[in-house]
């Protein structure tokens, strides 16, 4: 450990140098700069080939797979239909109340009043058709898999890498061999709303009976069960609290995938709704139609969120109350079906009675834009100039005296170098080596631009990091996720998708952590930013594209408030869950060594929180790019556009390679960040 820590600041004095030397000197070889087509490897077309291979052989099966589905999900869809809304209206609140009591149950029901006065109930319903099918199979499946990695720990890695790959690959990428396989229609929105889903109740399977204690099995095996028994009748219902919560968290999931799904295989459902609106700019009414898919996701949450925080209950007192649950099931059934029948409007809202004022938000945001549009269009257009540009073309292709005031003329760049490299200097000089690194390797990225680095220069600086980090493993890694992206032929769209992920996630922790500092102090602030936090963690994505969209039109900005809106969540929380949870005892000690209030936050507060609050910085980077592919329909350039392009062609290794790219940038940041969080941790 001494010797690699003597031996760091050597090699990344050397890489500082050759890395200087090669954007210097090399800039006159074009293929420093363009990686080669030479070195490409056609991994898209040898996926495309496979992949139509395996399609020819077995595209009979998929499609009597894809039959045999259709017919649940299209009788669950005629029954809502069918069952007047104020029978399900009642059933919902009920069984909300049930769980959560009485703020559950009146939320739910002024939730669903909302869908049905919209005139949204239709199409709310038929969404909830594919998910009330998607969240049993997901579940089947994840408990399923989450047993088997829990008693094996061979299949417990291949399962653990194969979920980091489902839950970063972008939805879109694998929409295609599906499409390919299941033919189009509402059944594909199915089967990938399901991939989609099941990952956090395999998590959380695997972490619930991983956390029975041990004198629980011993007791059961005590009491004369065998290994089967034991594991019913002891087990599962000691991991079932934290089984439930991977319910809610595939709920959220399934219902998350909605309007992906309707873009291959819509059927009349609310994400086909919002989807259209949001083509035709209608924003008014894509807002009301998003707002359902809101209310819906809201409604599952607290559902499924309150029975996983209930405590299990003895067993007389757990059959009491399901007596009690079924009577009054049947007696709301009954009661408000025959009111449904004998009272029309609570059967079918008429449409006389239906509120959609669309025609008159649509007119406030016009008036909006007509009255500050100068206002946004400048803040817009400051951003691009004064950062997004900066950040992805560098100094040298962005400062001009059209939109700076000056030129980049050769005096202000001696300037720039100079202080950047007094400032190393100074850092040097007081033994912060780091510092020193880090200062000329950020000021080059900002002189060059994340895209006009060499590719030479990541291949050398990004391994060293990972090695700095995470050790060889995670070096391992990191490399072959540069090559690949590399010979792949889409290392120009990763790095356009890298810098604004970089943009929006330096955003989300200037401004997330700030408001979860303020948080921490004060229960008011907490209290008013946590519904906040809810309400933007449960949208769905494709609507934080909608407000982005009316006021801003198309283009980087758009997509970077997007991803800020969605990644920022994890940022506020853990920060202010870290500066929360700081031992009173370490504050104390602060108070009593006369420490002022600022070197208690800086040195006790700040240090001891860190490990949480780089978590959150994971999460958000992990957000940020999850959300970035979401952000390519309103006019990103990079790999987002890329699966967009072969969703378009129906090209599955495009697609794939596409998505595998997204991926592998997601996991290498999450294993750097994780060996970071451990060894700050420790």
């Amino acid at each position: 450990m001494l010797a690699e820590k003597n031996i760091l600041p050597i090699l990344w004095g050397g890489v500082l140098v050759f890395s200087a030397l090669v954007m210097t000197l090399g800039s006159d070889l074009k293929w420093l700069f363009e990686f080669p087509e030479s070195l490409h490897v056609p991994i898209a077309g040898f996926l495309d080939w496979i992949m139509l291979g395996f399609v020819d052989l077995f595209k009979w099966l998929f499609r009597f797979i894809s039959r045999v589905l259709e017919w649940p999900m299209r009788g669950v869809q005629g029954f809502l239909e069918w069952l007047p809304w104020l029978t399900f209206a009642s059933l919902a609140t009920f069984i909300a109340w049930q769980g959560g009591g009485r703020r559950t149950g009146i939320l739910t029901l002024v939730l669903l009043l909302y869908i049905v006065i919209v005139g949204y109930w239709y199409e709310g319903i038929n969404t909830l058709s594919l998910v009330i099918i998607c969240i049993p199979l997901a579940v089947l499946l994840g408990f399923t898999l989450g047993v088997w990695g829990h008693k094996s720990p061979k299949a417990n890695a291949v399962i653990q890498t194969t979920l980091d790959f489902m839950q970063t690959i972008p939805a879109f990428a694998y929409l295609i061999p599906i499409l390919l396989l299941f033919g189009f229609g509402p059944v594909v929105g199915l089967i990938a709303s399901v991939i989609f889903a099941t990952p956090p109740m395999v998590r959380n399977t695997i972490l619930g009976l991983n956390r029975v204690p041990p004198e629980v099995r011993e007791s059961g095996t005590m009491s004369g069960c065998t290994p089967r028994q034991r594991f019913w009748w002891v087990e599962v219902p000691t991991a079932f609290p934290q089984m439930l919560i991977g319910v809610n968290q595939t709920t959220m999931c399934a219902l998350g995938m909605v309007i992906i799904a309707a873009i291959i295989g819509g059927f009349e459902d609310i994400g086909w709704e919002v989807l259209g609106r949001l083509r035709k700019a209608q924003f008014g009414q894509s807002i009301l139609a998003g707002m359902v898919i809101v209310c819906l996701a809201i409604i599952l949450d607290r559902i499924t969120l309150s029975y996983a925080k209930r405590q299990l209950p003895t067993e007389s007192h757990t059959g009491l109350r399901i007596k009690q649950f079924i009577v009054g099931f049947i007696g709301i059934s009954i009661i408000s079906y025959i009111l449904a029948m004998f009272i029309e409007p609570l059967r079918i809202w008429p449409k006389s009675l239906e509120f959609y004022p669309a025609d008159t938000m649509n007119a406030l945001v016009f008036n909006i834009i007509a009255n500050f549009g100068d206002v946004l269009e400048t803040s817009k257009n400051q951003m691009q100039y004064f950062v997004l540009l900066p950040v992805k073309l560098g100094f040298t292709r962005s400062i001009f005296p059209i939109t700076w005031g000056f030129a980049l003329t050769p005096t202000i760049i001696g300037i720039y170098w100079f202080i950047i490299f007094l400032g190393a200097a100074i850092a040097l000089y007081f033994r912060h080596w780091k510092i020193a690194i880090a200062i000329p390797f950020i000021a080059g990225i900002l002189y060059f631009g994340i895209t006009g680095v060499s590719w030479v220069v990541y291949l050398v600086v990004l391994p060293l990091f990972a090695f700095s980090l995470g050790g060889t493993r995670v070096t391992l890694f990191v490399t072959g996720s540069l090559i690949f992206l590399m010979v792949s032929g889409i290392w120009v769209p990763a790095l356009v998708s890298i810098y604004l992920c970089s943009v929006a996630v330096a955003i989300c922790i200037i401004l997330g952590g700030l408001m979860g500092i303020w948080a921490s102090t004060s229960e008011r602030i907490s209290a008013i930013i946590r519904p906040i936090n809810d309400t933007l963690q449960t949208l769905p994505q494709f609507v934080l594209l909608i407000p982005a969209v009316m006021f801003f039109r198309v283009g980087d900005f758009t997509a970077l408030l997007a991803i800020v809106a969605y990644a920022i969540v994890p940022m506020i929380r853990y920060t202010e869950q870290g500066l929360r949870t700081v031992s009173p005892t370490a504050i104390e000690a602060g108070i009593t060594s006369g420490c002022t209030p600022a070197q208690i936050f800086w040195q006790i507060k700040l240090k001891l929180a860190l490990p949480q609050i780089l978590v959150g910085i994971n999460q958000t980077t992990l957000f940020g790019l999850n959300m970035l592919v979401i952000a390519a329909l309103v006019g990103t350039t990079g790999l987002g556009q890329q699966i967009y392009l072969a969703l378009s062609k129906v090209d599955a290794g495009g697609g794939i390679v596409a998505g595998l790219g997204m991926a592998l940038i997601a996991m290498s940041a999450d294993r750097m960040m994780r060996a970071y969080i451990s060894r700050t941790s420790k």
